[in-house]
Protein backbone atom coordinates (compact mmCIF):
# COMPACT_ATOMS: atom_id res chain seq x y z
CA UNK A 1 0.00 0.00 0.00
CA UNK A 2 1.19 3.51 -0.91
CA UNK A 3 1.85 5.78 2.04
CA UNK A 4 -0.66 8.39 1.31
CA UNK A 5 -3.20 5.25 0.93
CA UNK A 6 -1.99 4.09 4.17
CA UNK A 7 -1.95 7.67 6.06
CA UNK A 8 -5.77 7.85 4.85
CA UNK A 9 -6.50 4.04 6.04
CA UNK A 10 -5.82 5.18 9.51
CA UNK A 11 -7.49 8.45 9.58
CA UNK A 12 -10.76 6.52 8.42
CA UNK A 13 -9.92 4.07 11.13
CA UNK A 14 -9.83 7.08 13.63
CA UNK A 15 -12.56 7.95 12.79
CA UNK A 16 -14.49 4.69 13.13
CA UNK A 17 -12.79 5.08 16.76
CA UNK A 18 -14.29 7.86 18.03
CA UNK A 19 -17.95 6.76 16.03
CA UNK A 20 -17.75 3.46 17.96
CA UNK A 21 -17.76 6.41 21.29
CA UNK A 22 -13.89 5.11 21.85
CA UNK A 23 -11.41 7.05 23.38
CA UNK A 24 -8.81 7.03 20.59
CA UNK A 25 -6.49 8.07 23.03
CA UNK A 26 -7.55 7.28 26.48
CA UNK A 27 -5.92 8.50 30.16
CA UNK A 28 -4.48 4.86 31.56
CA UNK A 29 -4.83 1.35 31.75
CA UNK A 30 -4.14 -1.19 34.52
CA UNK A 31 -0.50 -2.46 32.97
CA UNK A 32 0.25 -5.09 35.56
CA UNK A 33 3.78 -6.59 34.21
CA UNK A 34 6.21 -6.07 31.39
CA UNK A 35 6.74 -8.24 28.66
CA UNK A 36 9.87 -10.25 29.66
CA UNK A 37 8.46 -10.86 32.98
CA UNK A 38 5.21 -12.12 31.54
CA UNK A 39 7.51 -14.69 29.69
CA UNK A 40 8.70 -15.67 33.30
CA UNK A 41 5.38 -16.95 34.48
CA UNK A 42 3.29 -20.34 33.77
CA UNK A 43 0.11 -21.17 32.03
CA UNK A 44 -3.26 -20.40 33.50
CA UNK A 45 -2.21 -17.13 35.44
CA UNK A 46 -4.20 -14.02 34.58
CA UNK A 47 -2.60 -11.44 32.87
CA UNK A 48 -3.32 -7.74 32.57
CA UNK A 49 -0.54 -5.84 30.18
CA UNK A 50 0.03 -3.50 27.31
CA UNK A 51 2.11 -2.32 24.36
CA UNK A 52 2.84 -1.50 20.55
CA UNK A 53 1.18 -3.64 18.19
CA UNK A 54 4.28 -5.02 15.64
CA UNK A 55 2.36 -8.16 14.08
CA UNK A 56 -0.94 -8.84 13.14
CA UNK A 57 -1.73 -12.30 11.35
CA UNK A 58 -5.27 -13.45 11.14
CA UNK A 59 -6.87 -16.95 10.05
CA UNK A 60 -10.23 -16.95 9.76
CA UNK A 61 -11.91 -16.20 13.37
CA UNK A 62 -8.69 -15.85 15.35
CA UNK A 63 -6.09 -13.46 15.09
CA UNK A 64 -2.58 -13.01 16.51
CA UNK A 65 -0.60 -10.17 16.74
CA UNK A 66 2.78 -9.52 18.67
CA UNK A 67 2.56 -6.61 21.07
CA UNK A 68 6.33 -4.90 22.58
CA UNK A 69 7.28 -2.59 24.90
CA UNK A 70 10.64 -1.95 26.15
CA UNK A 71 11.74 -5.29 27.63
CA UNK A 72 10.86 -7.62 24.67
CA UNK A 73 7.22 -8.92 22.85
CA UNK A 74 4.44 -11.58 23.42
CA UNK A 75 1.85 -12.73 21.85
CA UNK A 76 -1.63 -12.28 22.52
CA UNK A 77 -4.07 -14.99 20.83
CA UNK A 78 -7.47 -13.20 20.02
CA UNK A 79 -10.63 -15.60 19.04
CA UNK A 80 -14.12 -14.77 18.06
CA UNK A 81 -15.71 -16.99 20.21
CA UNK A 82 -14.24 -15.91 23.14
CA UNK A 83 -14.59 -11.63 22.68
CA UNK A 84 -18.03 -12.49 20.51
CA UNK A 85 -18.14 -11.50 17.25
CA UNK A 86 -19.11 -8.05 17.17
CA UNK A 87 -15.54 -7.08 19.52
CA UNK A 88 -13.70 -9.34 16.77
CA UNK A 89 -14.95 -7.52 13.78
CA UNK A 90 -14.64 -3.99 15.42
CA UNK A 91 -10.81 -5.10 16.20
CA UNK A 92 -10.13 -5.56 12.50
CA UNK A 93 -11.78 -2.05 11.52
CA UNK A 94 -10.05 0.26 13.93
CA UNK A 95 -6.20 -1.31 14.77
CA UNK A 96 -3.15 -1.35 12.40
CA UNK A 97 0.28 -2.44 13.08
CA UNK A 98 2.00 0.48 15.41
CA UNK A 99 -1.20 1.20 17.58
CA UNK A 100 -1.17 0.61 21.47
CA UNK A 101 -3.43 -2.24 22.88
CA UNK A 102 -4.36 -3.32 26.60
CA UNK A 103 -4.85 -6.63 26.66
CA UNK A 104 -5.95 -9.31 29.50
CA UNK A 105 -6.69 -13.04 29.68
CA UNK A 106 -5.12 -16.21 30.83
CA UNK A 107 -1.34 -17.57 29.39
CA UNK A 108 -1.75 -20.47 27.62
CA UNK A 109 0.81 -22.02 24.93
CA UNK A 110 0.47 -22.93 21.33
CA UNK A 111 0.66 -25.37 19.39
CA UNK A 112 3.95 -23.91 18.07
CA UNK A 113 5.07 -23.78 21.73
CA UNK A 114 4.66 -19.95 22.06
CA UNK A 115 3.67 -18.83 25.84
CA UNK A 116 0.67 -16.01 25.22
CA UNK A 117 -2.48 -14.69 26.00
CA UNK A 118 -6.12 -15.94 25.41
CA UNK A 119 -6.77 -12.70 25.09
CA UNK A 120 -11.03 -11.99 27.06
CA UNK A 121 -10.56 -8.20 26.48
CA UNK A 122 -9.10 -5.75 24.74
CA UNK A 123 -8.82 -2.38 24.95
CA UNK A 124 -7.57 0.59 22.32
CA UNK A 125 -5.02 2.79 23.82
CA UNK A 126 -3.48 4.53 21.26
CA UNK A 127 -3.74 5.43 17.31
CA UNK A 128 -0.60 5.73 15.28
CA UNK A 129 -1.57 7.78 12.26
CA UNK A 130 1.77 6.98 10.58
CA UNK A 131 3.04 3.62 9.96
CA UNK A 132 6.21 2.10 11.10
CA UNK A 133 9.26 1.91 9.17
CA UNK A 134 9.60 -1.31 6.57
CA UNK A 135 6.91 -3.14 8.29
CA UNK A 136 9.27 -3.39 10.92
CA UNK A 137 11.76 -5.47 9.06
CA UNK A 138 14.13 -2.59 10.63
CA UNK A 139 15.20 0.49 10.09
CA UNK A 140 18.75 0.88 8.27
CA UNK A 141 19.20 4.05 7.55
CA UNK A 142 21.97 5.97 9.36
CA UNK A 143 21.05 9.30 9.63
CA UNK A 144 17.39 8.43 10.05
CA UNK A 145 18.08 6.18 13.31
CA UNK A 146 19.91 9.37 14.35
CA UNK A 147 17.43 12.10 13.91
CA UNK A 148 14.13 10.02 14.48
CA UNK A 149 15.61 7.76 17.48
CA UNK A 150 12.14 6.76 18.46
CA UNK A 151 11.82 4.39 14.88
CA UNK A 152 15.01 3.24 15.24
CA UNK A 153 14.12 1.82 18.72
CA UNK A 154 10.82 0.42 17.61
CA UNK A 155 12.24 -1.07 14.70
CA UNK A 156 15.52 -2.21 15.72
CA UNK A 157 15.71 -4.64 18.64
CA UNK A 158 19.33 -4.48 19.64
CA UNK A 159 19.00 -0.19 19.63
CA UNK A 160 16.56 -1.28 22.52
CA UNK A 161 18.97 -2.97 23.86
CA UNK A 162 21.77 -1.04 23.41
CA UNK A 163 20.12 1.92 25.59
CA UNK A 164 19.65 -0.25 28.37
CA UNK A 165 22.76 -1.46 28.95
CA UNK A 166 23.72 2.76 28.72
CA UNK A 167 21.25 2.86 31.59
CA UNK A 168 22.44 -0.37 33.20
CA UNK A 169 25.80 1.11 32.93
CA UNK A 170 25.64 4.53 34.28
CA UNK A 171 23.63 3.07 37.22
CA UNK A 172 26.55 0.82 37.60
CA UNK A 173 29.05 3.82 38.11
CA UNK A 174 26.58 5.91 40.30
CA UNK A 175 26.52 2.64 42.51
CA UNK A 176 30.47 2.28 42.76
CA UNK A 177 30.75 5.67 43.88
CA UNK A 178 28.19 5.64 46.39
CA UNK A 179 29.37 2.12 47.74
CA UNK A 180 32.83 3.60 47.71
CA UNK A 181 31.37 6.60 50.11
CA UNK A 182 31.45 9.35 47.63
CA UNK A 183 28.69 11.86 47.77
CA UNK A 184 26.86 12.96 44.39
CA UNK A 185 26.59 16.64 43.89
CA UNK A 186 25.36 18.98 41.28
CA UNK A 187 27.11 22.37 40.23
CA UNK A 188 25.83 25.02 37.65
CA UNK A 189 25.65 23.99 33.92
CA UNK A 190 25.71 28.34 33.19
CA UNK A 191 29.04 29.74 34.46
CA UNK A 192 30.47 33.40 34.15
CA UNK A 193 33.65 31.66 33.12
CA UNK A 194 34.18 28.44 30.71
CA UNK A 195 37.19 27.17 32.41
CA UNK A 196 38.69 24.03 33.21
CA UNK A 197 39.99 22.61 30.42
CA UNK A 198 40.89 23.72 26.74
CA UNK A 199 37.93 24.09 24.87
CA UNK A 200 35.28 26.66 22.65
CA UNK A 201 32.87 26.99 24.91
CA UNK A 202 28.60 28.04 24.25
CA UNK A 203 28.27 31.54 24.97
CA UNK A 204 25.10 33.19 25.96
CA UNK A 205 22.92 36.15 27.94
CA UNK A 206 20.57 36.04 30.78
CA UNK A 207 18.04 38.64 29.93
CA UNK A 208 17.74 39.68 33.57
CA UNK A 209 20.97 39.94 35.21
CA UNK A 210 22.23 41.43 31.56
CA UNK A 211 25.19 39.56 31.45
CA UNK A 212 26.73 36.98 29.11
CA UNK A 213 27.26 33.50 30.49
CA UNK A 214 28.85 30.29 28.98
CA UNK A 215 27.65 26.52 29.19
CA UNK A 216 30.04 24.98 31.04
CA UNK A 217 32.54 22.79 28.85
CA UNK A 218 33.75 21.42 32.30
CA UNK A 219 32.46 20.31 35.99
CA UNK A 220 36.27 21.27 38.09
CA UNK A 221 36.91 24.41 39.36
CA UNK A 222 32.95 24.30 41.43
CA UNK A 223 33.71 20.87 42.68
CA UNK A 224 36.97 21.77 43.50
CA UNK A 225 35.44 24.73 45.42
CA UNK A 226 33.16 22.27 47.25
CA UNK A 227 36.72 20.49 48.90
CA UNK A 228 37.57 23.75 50.15
CA UNK A 229 33.94 23.74 51.89
CA UNK A 230 34.48 20.43 53.40
CA UNK A 231 32.95 18.17 51.56
CA UNK A 232 35.88 15.30 51.18
CA UNK A 233 34.50 12.77 48.44
CA UNK A 234 32.45 14.05 45.56
CA UNK A 235 31.24 13.31 41.84
CA UNK A 236 29.16 14.78 39.63
CA UNK A 237 27.65 13.03 36.62
CA UNK A 238 26.07 16.19 33.80
CA UNK A 239 26.58 17.37 30.33
CA UNK A 240 29.24 19.30 29.47
CA UNK A 241 29.46 21.37 26.19
CA UNK A 242 32.30 22.09 23.19
CA UNK A 243 31.57 24.14 20.56
CA UNK A 244 33.96 22.32 18.26
CA UNK A 245 33.88 19.81 15.64
CA UNK A 246 32.10 16.50 15.69
CA UNK A 247 33.68 13.47 14.85
CA UNK A 248 33.20 10.08 16.18
CA UNK A 249 34.72 10.52 19.12
CA UNK A 250 33.67 14.23 19.65
CA UNK A 251 30.20 15.21 20.22
CA UNK A 252 28.95 18.86 21.11
CA UNK A 253 27.44 17.87 24.59
CA UNK A 254 28.30 14.70 26.62
CA UNK A 255 27.65 13.12 29.45
CA UNK A 256 30.42 13.78 31.94
CA UNK A 257 31.74 12.17 35.17
CA UNK A 258 34.27 14.03 37.46
CA UNK A 259 35.04 13.43 40.81
CA UNK A 260 37.29 14.55 43.90
CA UNK A 261 38.84 13.27 47.01
CA UNK A 262 40.91 15.03 49.63
CA UNK A 263 43.81 13.54 50.38
CA UNK A 264 44.52 11.29 47.53
CA UNK A 265 47.56 11.59 44.69
CA UNK A 266 47.11 10.69 41.13
CA UNK A 267 48.53 7.25 42.08
CA UNK A 268 45.45 7.01 44.50
CA UNK A 269 43.22 7.41 41.86
CA UNK A 270 44.71 4.98 39.39
CA UNK A 271 44.13 2.59 41.93
CA UNK A 272 40.70 3.56 42.39
CA UNK A 273 40.21 3.85 38.55
CA UNK A 274 40.88 -0.40 37.90
CA UNK A 275 39.21 -0.99 40.74
CA UNK A 276 35.99 0.97 39.10
CA UNK A 277 36.35 -0.80 35.63
CA UNK A 278 36.75 -4.17 37.56
CA UNK A 279 33.53 -3.80 39.27
CA UNK A 280 31.93 -2.69 35.80
CA UNK A 281 33.40 -5.36 33.91
CA UNK A 282 31.77 -8.05 36.95
CA UNK A 283 28.55 -6.27 37.06
CA UNK A 284 27.30 -5.91 33.64
CA UNK A 285 29.00 -9.33 32.91
CA UNK A 286 31.56 -7.89 30.39
CA UNK A 287 34.06 -10.13 28.48
CA UNK A 288 37.51 -10.00 29.26
CA UNK A 289 38.15 -9.40 24.95
CA UNK A 290 35.75 -6.41 23.62
CA UNK A 291 35.23 -6.24 19.96
CA UNK A 292 34.58 -3.61 18.50
CA UNK A 293 32.48 -3.00 15.32
CA UNK A 294 35.20 -1.98 13.33
CA UNK A 295 36.79 -5.85 14.17
CA UNK A 296 39.89 -4.34 16.23
CA UNK A 297 40.18 -6.72 19.60
CA UNK A 298 40.52 -4.80 23.49
CA UNK A 299 42.17 -7.50 26.01
CA UNK A 300 40.97 -5.47 29.18
CA UNK A 301 43.30 -8.14 32.02
CA UNK A 302 44.14 -6.25 34.45
CA UNK A 303 46.80 -4.91 35.64
CA UNK A 304 46.91 -2.46 32.67
CA UNK A 305 50.51 -1.21 31.87
CA UNK A 306 51.65 2.54 32.83
CA UNK A 307 53.91 4.51 30.22
CA UNK A 308 55.84 7.29 30.76
CA UNK A 309 53.93 10.47 28.15
CA UNK A 310 56.94 11.74 27.17
CA UNK A 311 59.51 8.80 26.96
CA UNK A 312 56.51 7.23 24.68
CA UNK A 313 56.46 10.36 22.21
CA UNK A 314 60.29 10.41 22.26
CA UNK A 315 60.13 6.29 21.30
CA UNK A 316 57.95 6.37 18.65
CA UNK A 317 59.21 10.20 17.32
CA UNK A 318 62.88 10.54 18.76
CA UNK A 319 61.63 14.03 19.78
CA UNK A 320 61.81 15.00 23.58
CA UNK A 321 59.05 17.12 24.01
CA UNK A 322 60.52 18.56 27.45
CA UNK A 323 63.61 19.60 25.77
CA UNK A 324 61.81 22.34 24.09
CA UNK A 325 60.92 26.16 24.85
CA UNK A 326 59.82 27.64 22.25
CA UNK A 327 57.11 26.72 19.76
CA UNK A 328 58.87 27.53 16.58
CA UNK A 329 61.94 25.28 17.34
CA UNK A 330 59.50 22.08 18.09
CA UNK A 331 57.46 22.82 14.86
CA UNK A 332 60.30 22.64 12.52
CA UNK A 333 61.70 19.44 13.90
CA UNK A 334 58.12 17.69 13.70
CA UNK A 335 58.15 18.81 9.90
CA UNK A 336 61.85 17.43 9.71
CA UNK A 337 60.23 13.84 10.44
CA UNK A 338 57.75 14.29 7.92
CA UNK A 339 54.89 14.84 10.59
CA UNK A 340 52.16 16.87 9.84
CA UNK A 341 48.84 18.13 11.11
CA UNK A 342 46.36 20.37 10.65
CA UNK A 343 46.64 23.63 12.76
CA UNK A 344 50.39 23.14 12.67
CA UNK A 345 51.86 26.08 11.42
CA UNK A 346 49.48 28.31 14.22
CA UNK A 347 49.71 25.95 16.95
CA UNK A 348 51.67 27.29 20.65
CA UNK A 349 53.83 24.85 22.24
CA UNK A 350 51.41 22.71 24.43
CA UNK A 351 49.48 22.69 21.02
CA UNK A 352 52.03 21.07 19.49
CA UNK A 353 52.93 18.66 22.20
CA UNK A 354 48.83 17.55 22.16
CA UNK A 355 48.94 17.23 18.69
CA UNK A 356 51.96 14.93 18.26
CA UNK A 357 50.90 12.94 20.77
CA UNK A 358 47.51 12.33 19.27
CA UNK A 359 48.82 11.91 16.01
CA UNK A 360 51.60 9.08 16.09
CA UNK A 361 50.94 8.12 19.38
CA UNK A 362 47.60 7.58 21.07
CA UNK A 363 46.15 5.57 17.67
CA UNK A 364 48.84 2.92 18.71
CA UNK A 365 47.69 2.28 22.16
CA UNK A 366 44.54 -0.32 21.93
CA UNK A 367 44.32 -2.31 25.04
CA UNK A 368 43.86 -0.07 28.37
CA UNK A 369 46.86 1.89 28.88
CA UNK A 370 47.60 4.34 31.61
CA UNK A 371 49.64 7.57 30.86
CA UNK A 372 51.60 9.64 33.46
CA UNK A 373 54.12 12.18 33.78
CA UNK A 374 52.97 14.97 31.17
CA UNK A 375 54.55 18.25 30.65
CA UNK A 376 53.56 20.79 33.00
CA UNK A 377 52.71 22.85 29.83
CA UNK A 378 49.74 20.18 28.91
CA UNK A 379 47.49 21.23 32.20
CA UNK A 380 47.50 24.35 34.09
CA UNK A 381 45.60 22.53 37.24
CA UNK A 382 47.55 19.74 37.94
CA UNK A 383 50.48 19.48 40.61
CA UNK A 384 53.65 19.43 39.60
CA UNK A 385 55.68 16.43 40.23
CA UNK A 386 58.10 16.77 43.27
CA UNK A 387 61.07 15.74 41.97
CA UNK A 388 60.67 17.39 38.33
CA UNK A 389 59.21 20.29 38.39
CA UNK A 390 58.66 19.93 34.61
CA UNK A 391 55.89 17.69 34.36
CA UNK A 392 53.23 17.02 36.45
CA UNK A 393 51.50 13.97 38.46
CA UNK A 394 48.64 13.49 36.01
CA UNK A 395 47.40 9.95 33.64
CA UNK A 396 45.51 9.18 31.12
CA UNK A 397 43.60 6.31 30.76
CA UNK A 398 43.78 5.15 26.96
CA UNK A 399 41.39 2.70 25.38
CA UNK A 400 41.16 1.73 21.62
CA UNK A 401 42.83 4.89 20.43
CA UNK A 402 40.37 6.76 22.50
CA UNK A 403 41.40 8.73 26.38
CA UNK A 404 38.76 7.60 28.56
CA UNK A 405 40.35 8.81 31.33
CA UNK A 406 41.68 11.71 32.59
CA UNK A 407 42.99 12.29 36.66
CA UNK A 408 45.78 14.08 38.31
CA UNK A 409 46.58 15.75 41.46
CA UNK A 410 45.47 18.73 41.82
CA UNK A 411 47.38 21.50 42.12
CA UNK A 412 46.11 23.22 45.28
CA UNK A 413 48.73 25.85 45.97
CA UNK A 414 46.68 29.31 44.97
CA UNK A 415 50.46 31.52 44.26
CA UNK A 416 51.07 29.03 41.80
CA UNK A 417 47.36 28.90 40.35
CA UNK A 418 47.16 32.22 39.82
CA UNK A 419 50.79 32.43 38.42
CA UNK A 420 49.79 29.72 35.64
CA UNK A 421 46.31 31.32 34.95
CA UNK A 422 48.62 34.84 34.14
CA UNK A 423 50.48 32.75 31.90
CA UNK A 424 47.61 31.62 29.82
CA UNK A 425 46.48 34.73 29.75
CA UNK A 426 49.41 36.14 28.18
CA UNK A 427 49.49 33.52 25.63
CA UNK A 428 46.15 34.22 24.70
CA UNK A 429 47.19 37.73 24.25
CA UNK A 430 49.86 36.68 22.11
CA UNK A 431 47.63 35.22 19.89
CA UNK A 432 47.32 31.40 20.96
CA UNK A 433 43.85 30.16 20.71
CA UNK A 434 43.89 26.85 22.67
CA UNK A 435 44.34 28.07 26.40
CA UNK A 436 42.44 28.01 29.70
CA UNK A 437 40.47 30.98 31.36
CA UNK A 438 41.12 32.23 34.61
CA UNK A 439 38.51 32.17 37.17
CA UNK A 440 39.22 34.78 40.09
CA UNK A 441 36.81 33.53 42.39
CA UNK A 442 37.83 30.19 42.10
CA UNK A 443 41.35 31.47 43.04
CA UNK A 444 39.68 33.39 46.21
CA UNK A 445 38.31 30.11 47.04
CA UNK A 446 41.77 28.32 47.13
CA UNK A 447 43.19 31.24 49.42
CA UNK A 448 40.73 29.98 52.11
CA UNK A 449 42.37 26.46 52.21
CA UNK A 450 42.61 22.91 50.02
CA UNK A 451 43.91 19.72 51.43
CA UNK A 452 45.70 17.47 48.87
CA UNK A 453 42.99 16.62 46.21
CA UNK A 454 43.10 13.86 43.65
CA UNK A 455 39.93 14.02 40.65
CA UNK A 456 39.13 12.19 37.82
CA UNK A 457 37.12 12.99 34.36
CA UNK A 458 35.47 10.60 32.07
CA UNK A 459 33.26 10.55 29.05
CA UNK A 460 30.01 8.53 30.01
CA UNK A 461 29.45 7.97 26.49
CA UNK A 462 32.74 7.05 25.41
CA UNK A 463 32.64 4.39 27.95
CA UNK A 464 29.37 3.08 26.59
CA UNK A 465 30.62 2.93 23.02
CA UNK A 466 33.64 1.10 24.07
CA UNK A 467 32.05 -1.48 26.21
CA UNK A 468 29.42 -1.98 23.79
CA UNK A 469 31.69 -2.25 21.07
CA UNK A 470 30.71 1.04 19.44
CA UNK A 471 33.36 3.18 17.64
CA UNK A 472 31.05 6.53 16.95
CA UNK A 473 29.51 8.11 19.43
CA UNK A 474 26.43 9.25 17.94
CA UNK A 475 25.12 5.45 18.26
CA UNK A 476 24.96 5.09 21.87
CA UNK A 477 23.15 9.10 22.64
CA UNK A 478 20.02 8.65 22.12
CA UNK A 479 19.61 11.77 19.99
CA UNK A 480 22.88 13.57 18.57
CA UNK A 481 22.77 16.72 17.32
CA UNK A 482 22.81 16.93 13.23
CA UNK A 483 22.33 19.56 11.06
CA UNK A 484 18.71 20.76 10.58
CA UNK A 485 17.03 19.98 6.99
Amino acid sequence: MALHDEITTRKNQLAKIRECGIHPYPEKYPKDKAMADILSLKEGEQISTAGRITSIRTMGKITFCHISDISGKIQIVIQEDTIGKDVYKQFHDIYSIGDFIGASGELFTTKSGELSIKATSTTFLGKALLPLPEKWAGLKDTETKYRQRYLDLIANPESKKLFLFRSNVIKAVREFYWRNGFQEVETPTLLHVATGAVANPYKTHHTALNQDLFLRISHELPLKELIVGGFEKIFEIGKAFRNEGIDPSHLPEHTHLEHYSAYWNFEDNIAFTEKMFSYLFETLGIAQTLVMDSGVEVQLKQPWPRYNFVELIKEKTGIDVLAYEAADTLRSDIKKKNISFDGIDQMSLAGLMDNLYKKIVRPTLINPTFLTTYPEILQPLARRNDENQNVVDQFQLVINGWEVVKAYSELVDPIDQQQRFAQQSEHKEQGEIEVMEGDDEYITSMKHGMPPISGLGMGLDRLVALLSGNSNLRDVVLFPLLRKK
